[in-house]
């Protein structure tokens, strides 16, 4: 089996697993509205699959396979808070190395850190992060380490929205990255399983290649 096939059906599966326990809900008719102001007919909440024991071992095997396929010189995982933290962490218990993460902000109190846990100059480390839109969150998280001298081999996701813009940042700021599964594959799967019509599948990829301006018909 090829890594490509693999990849194609860990994306499929993914999104299933993701559908079968709704951490991914698709609503056109009412639509789901972002802190960004943005309209979605999609709504994605990846730490309900910590809830599902067998699921959870899935994603986290997953990520932790890839990684250490697209980054072998991986020396430390680290987690973008706040819904990256659980999942970096089993993936650095699996794989046997060092944990830390990365806030938001700095703590307001104590030592104010902004990175908690052990790391070292030029330590070379993977991001893991649970979701991708528009990378911000993610590339804030890479410039907070490279400020330390953490090298950044790349980050791994378990979704992503597949937004032109998302690609771009990353291109831009040179971090390679991958997701086990994205939104092309979602929506396929839901129109093939029955969960969406054709008609809807249409929307739901005009959605995609203009979010910011959509909205429900």
């Amino acid at each position: 089996m090829t890594f490509a096939t693999r990849d194609q059906n860990t994306a499929r599966k993914v999104a299933s697993l993701l559908l079968e326990i709704q951490a991914v809900k698709l609503n056109l008719q009412h639509p789901f509205i972002w802190a960004s102001g943005w309209k979605s007919p999609i709504y994605c909440d990846n730490r309900k699959s910590l809830g599902y024991p067998k699921i959870r071992t899935f994603i986290k095997n997953s990520l932790a396979e890839r990684i250490q396929l697209k980054f072998p010189d991986c020396q430390a995982i680290a987690g973008v808070a706040t819904a990256g933290i659980p999942q970096g962490a089993l993936v650095a218990d699996i794989l046997n190395l060092p944990f830390l993460y990365v806030r938001s902000k700095p703590k307001g109190h104590g030592l104010e850190n902004l990175i908690e846990g052990h790391y070292q100059s030029n330590q070379r480390v993977v991001l893991v992060e649970d979701l991708i839109s528009t990378g911000g969150s993610s590339l804030r998280a890479v410039e907070a380490l490279r400020n330390v001298d953490v090298e950044v081999l790349g980050l791994a996701s378990i979704f992503n929205y597949g937004f032109d813009i998302a690609i771009k940042n990353f291109e831009d700021a040179n971090v390679p990255w991958f997701s086990l599964s994205n939104y092309q594959h979602l929506i396929d799967y839901a129109a093939e399983t029955g969960i969406v019509t054709r008609t809807q599948l249409e929307t739901l990829e005009a959605w995609r290649k203009q979010p910011s301006a959509w909205s429900a018909g």
